[in-house]
């Protein structure tokens, strides 16, 4: 989920801030002049069709400080249902004029510059926070003002945005005006925040959603279920190069070690096998004991020679990083005693699948069935015969332009016809 870094500047971000996206539509993002009243109808209208948090929470920026109030600072910080992040956060400045999108994860939260935020105050015990920043005693509680205080801020105010939900989410804002925010003029935006705040628990849930789909089903898979595709049979014929793995050894594991240690060996397996298919833009399918079963559709890619050449890179990176664990296991495996060395089989093939809701009514499952997925397993049950850690078909050898290894003409189980196999080289 942790992007590729871009380049943040002007602006610095502490340790496990990570900028994901970056807009910088600037003031024509609202009308040169508006009111409060105008910006209120607006966010019960027009801006109930805004899908995207970031640019409804720079709109709106923009919104306020074309009403005329000394609105130049502002930030929105809310928590999220993740695996790997415990929140997302956006920064707007009038100044430079951008809005950043920012990922939380849990290492920010841990440091010693959150605890002594005046976020920490809002977020873990739901208290509003004032704080001048030409003010000694404040400065020396909030680090953060000191910073505000070499910008030209002069008040500093956080409030927790309530929309129903049982999240603690923070908006800050702040000004350079003489004097700080006046209080009729602070109240106004305590109010107009106070309706922002129930759309950002409509995208909030809307992201948990999208954060709950992903990871259990998969990108692809999880946006047709939000879209609605979540009748029996609902789906699609696509076409694919097939993936299906297998850890080799995996029973004696689970005789011979504790099922916590199981785990995390098989954590750290299919954290390698499936960072590897989704870095070549491979979608992840479901995990089946210590089996995998991914596909890289055709129409995810320029042409089905670059779904099939992805698959392979794909499969050389898992063997790269096998042998990186193996000799360099990380600490949790390093202390299990009697893992050693895990290897695995990969088996590609391509072919038309259906892509869909298959199962009971009331208990569905958004997979990939088809004859190709039934001989990509008997091709992967082929790479212990043959000895050889990846076999690919003839469909998916046909589009590579890499030295391949022929094996021969082999009879998959359950399937009358013989198959040629291949091993791919290294490009």
């Amino acid at each position: 989920m942790l992007s590729a870094p871009i380049d943040t500047a002007p602006r610095r971000y502490p340790p496990g801030l990570h900028v994901h996206r970056r807009s910088s539509r600037g003031p024509d993002t609202a009308p040169p002049t508006t009111t409060l009243v105008e910006i209120a109808a607006w966010l019960l209208s027009e801006a109930l069709a805004e899908d995207d948090l970031m640019l409804l929470f720079e709109s709106l920026a923009w919104r306020l400080k074309a009403a005329g109030l000394p609105f130049e600072r502002s930030s929105l910080s809310v928590g999220t249902l993740h695996p790997q992040l415990v929140g997302f956060s956006w920064y707007w400045n009038a100044r430079d004029g951008f809005c950043d999108e920012i990922k939380i994860t849990s290492e920010a939260r841990d440091r010693d510059a959150y605890r002594q935020s005046p976020l920490y105050q809002v977020i873990e015990l739901g208290e509003q926070v004032r704080c001048d920043p030409q003010d000694p005693a404040t400065r020396k509680s909030f680090p953060l003002m000191q910073d505000l205080l070499e910008e030209g801020f002069t008040d500093y105010y956080a409030m927790p945005l309530r929309g129903g939900g049982s999240y603690h989410n923070v908006v800050t804002i702040a000004t350079r005006r003489d004097g700080g925010f006046p209080e009729p003029e602070l109240l106004e935006l305590k109010q107009i925040l106070s309706l922002f705040a129930l759309h950002v628990e409509r995208h909030i849930l809307n992201r948990i959603a999208g954060n709950v789909m992903d990871t259990y089903l998969g990108h692809a898979a999880g946006k047709k279920v939000l879209n609605g595709a979540i009748t029996r049979g609902d789906g699609e014929a696509v076409r694919a190069v097939i993936w299906v793995s297998d850890l080799r050894g995996f029973t004696d594991l689970s005789d011979r070690l504790a099922g916590e240690d199981v785990m995390k060996i098989l954590n750290a397996y299919f954290e390698r096998q499936a960072g590897a298919v989704m870095a070549h833009g491979g979608e992840v399918l479901k995990f089946i004991g210590d089996g995998m079963l991914a596909v890289f559709p055709y129409d995810c890619a320029e042409t089905g020679a670059s779904a099939a050449q992805a698959a392979v890179d794909a499969s050389h990176q898992v063997l790269r990083e096998m042998r990186q664990l193996n000799s360099e296991p990380p600490p949790e495996l390093a202390r299990i005693e009697g893992w050693g060395e895990l290897s695995c089989g990969i088996g590609l093939h391509a072919g038309d699948v259906f892509f869909g809701n298959v199962g009971a009514p009331e208990r569905l499952d958004f997979t990939v069935i088809g004859r190709a997925v039934n001989i990509t397993a008997r091709i992967e049950d082929l790479t212990k015969t043959i000895g050889q850690p990846v076999l690919i078909s003839d469909q998916v050898a046909g589009h590579l332009s890499c030295p391949l290894e022929h094996h021969g003409h082999h009879r998959l189980r359950g399937l009358s016809e013989e198959m040629a196999l291949f091993s791919p080289q290294a490009c």
